[in-house]
């Protein structure tokens, strides 16, 4: 596991946590779902280099 996979795991989940957070103070739909979007792309990008996949 790189140092860049632990990163980009990490800031995943807190733009997960972001989004759960704007989501429950009502954001508009538009602000969740880009944060949601980034969070998605974050974890993606974390786990595909654990793997070896994207490198």
């Amino acid at each position: 596991m790189t140092g860049l996979s632990t990163v980009l795991i990490v800031v995943g989940l807190f733009l997960a946590g972001g989004v759960y957070s704007f989501q429950k103070q009502q954001m508009p739909k538009s602000v969740v779902l880009l944060l949601a979007i980034g969070s998605a792309m974050c974890l993606a990008a974390g786990v595909l280099r654990i793997q070896g996949i994207w490198a």
